[in-house]
């Protein structure tokens, strides 16, 4: 029999992912399995698992008759369940010395994964767990979880797209017609990361007899879904309250900043665990109910990428060659005659067409960066009366010469 004791420690230990100390999809999982003896260990096999699952669980009571019935909903979806045997069970036992041992692993991540999330009715967990079995011994395990974040970048044409909507209520009160509210509201584009602030635009026009109150929200949605039903918990994740609106006024905003805390990103990818986020701008009207609009939102991983930045890049490696700009005279000299400063053969031969060859080096170099500078300048204003007139001791040039 195995004498107890042996194991001082048997761990499990990772490296870091590349972002955010979380792993993504596609992404190599590193670690070892760490086993402290004291003595010599007769084992059988020493394996391990990397898993990954979402699981949805939640119970709803009904009255039959007298009697309170429960129905159990539960779901599960995997994302990874791969296995790696690093001491393999050939049937012989294998002996260990005292001391410390290492046994290093490698698992390659799906390509599809959802993000890890904890919630009222449902979660979703990854772990890497090990096994040592011993003959006439329990199986002792260890467990090691780790955090997977699944990118979204919100650089694409659907998240860079503008959300806009308009909305109006007829305010009623003991079947007495009060008047109505309408909102617009618009917001610059649908993904957004945490840290950054939501510019609203919106226009609230109270034509009611009352005074209302403007709002603004993000809300977040955790949608589950077992047995062809859903389950969802709605939340507040940050809010912002405009000034009162008197009655018959009209109130504009102009951009106004609603802040997104750090929060988990939107889940898309799971089928049984949704989270969702929108933007909810409501008005609260005295003696009835709401009148809300909602935009979605996405939150992602992948902030919105500095276009500007090469812009001002280019302009600022050019900026240096424009110097020449500041010693043009303001009354530029009258040109010679073309036919005094370049005799007829070179004339000839610069009146044919460049070859192919010099106009690219041309576009390359920076005169392209020259042309660049003035093409979207406005022409000179057109006058009557020449601004720089011609010198007396300068014959006026012929157009027909």
């Amino acid at each position: 029999m195995q004498p107890p004791g042996r194991v001082r420690s048997l761990v499990v230990e990772l490296e870091d992912g590349r972002t955010w100390g979380a792993y993504g999809s596609g992404e190599l999982l590193h670690g070892r399995v760490r086993l402290e003896l004291r003595g010599a260990l007769r084992l059988r096999a020493l394996e391990v698992c990397a898993r990954g699952r979402a699981i949805v669980h939640w119970l709803e009571s009904r009255s039959v008759g007298l009697n309170i019935v429960y129905y159990d909903y539960t779901a599960f979806q995997t994302f990874l369940n791969h296995h790696r045997q690093l001491i393999p069970d050939n049937g012989e036992v294998t002996v260990l010395q005292a001391g410390r041992h290492e046994f290093p692993f490698t698992f390659q991540l799906p390509e599809t994964l959802a993000t890890s999330f904890e919630g009222k009715h449902g979660s979703v967990r990854y772990w890497v767990k090990a096994k040592l079995h011993r003959p006439w011994a329990t199986v002792k395990k260890v467990k090691k979880e780790f955090t997977v974040i699944e990118p979204i970048d919100i650089n694409t044409p659907a998240l860079l797209a503008p959300q806009a909507g308009a909305k109006e209520k007829l305010a009623r009160a003991w079947y007495c017609n009060r008047g109505q509210v309408s909102v617009t509201a618009k917001i610059d584009r649908k993904g957004y990361t945490p840290g950054e602030v939501i510019p609203i635009f919106a226009e609230i026009d109270n034509c009611t007899n009352r005074a209302v109150v403007p709002k603004a929200a993000i809300i977040q949605t955790q949608t589950f879904i077992a047995r062809g039903t859903k389950k969802q918990k709605k939340s507040v994740v940050t809010s912002i309250v405009g000034d009162s609106i008197a009655a018959g006024k009209r109130e504009v905003w102009h951009g106004r900043a609603l802040k997104i805390p750090p929060v988990g990103p939107s889940i898309l990818q799971c089928r049984i665990i949704q989270v969702e986020y929108s933007l909810k701008v409501c008005v609260d009207i005295p003696g009835t109910s709401k009148l809300l609009l909602e935009l979605p939102l996405v939150i992602g991983t992948i902030p919105l990428h500095p276009f500007g930045s090469r812009t001002s890049s280019v302009s600022s490696q050019y900026s240096i060659t424009l110097d020449w700009l500041s010693s043009i005279p303001e009354q530029p000299e009258a040109p010679p005659e073309y036919s005094a400063v370049v005799p007829s053969p070179t004339a000839e031969q610069s009146l044919a067409p460049p070859c192919r060859s010099e106009l690219g080096a041309v576009l390359e170099g920076p005169f392209f960066a020259y042309i660049q500078e003035f093409r979207f300048r406005p022409p000179p204003l057109y006058s009557e009366v020449d601004p720089n007139p011609p010198s007396d001791g300068i014959r006026p040039r012929c157009m027909t010469c």
